[in-house]
């Protein structure tokens, strides 16, 4: 019975975030966005929304949580490391987008808020 519950909890999770991910796309739309990907998995690692606004593309991260610190809190080193590396693959297989500005973005959302769009979330050091 426990792995059941495991189960459905994991899917609950799941629709959750998709769900979190609609609403983040329906407001970078509306911010004058074009979505170029979304879910774009590549060996390197993840990317929640790629989008593009002029000559800016926004590689995007997007975070359900109960509250505001949580969501912003629970994007860790490692996974922006990923989030990169995906960006740096996108791009290479994308390259037309080369000399746009690349940002990093976290899109946050809670229950019952409308998304808050972080820009330039954070910077990938050279190493």
């Amino acid at each position: 019975m426990e792995a059941g519950r495991k189960t459905a909890e994991r899917r609950a999770a799941w629709q959750r975030g998709r769900g979190a991910e609609r609403l983040a796309v329906l407001a970078l739309v509306l911010a004058g966005y074009r979505i170029l990907a979304r879910n774009r998995k590549s060996g390197l690692g993840e990317i929640d929304i790629v989008a593009v606004r002029g000559r800016a593309i926004a590689f995007i991260e997007v975070k359900i949580r109960g509250d505001w610190t949580s969501a912003a809190e629970s994007v860790l080193a490692r996974q922006r490391r990923r989030i990169a590396r995906a960006a740096g693959a996108f791009l290479a297989s994308h390259p037309r987008y080369a000399n746009h500005q690349a940002s990093f973005d976290v899109m946050l959302v809670v229950p019952w808020r409308w998304p808050r769009h972080i820009r330039n979330a954070w910077r990938i050091e050279s190493p």
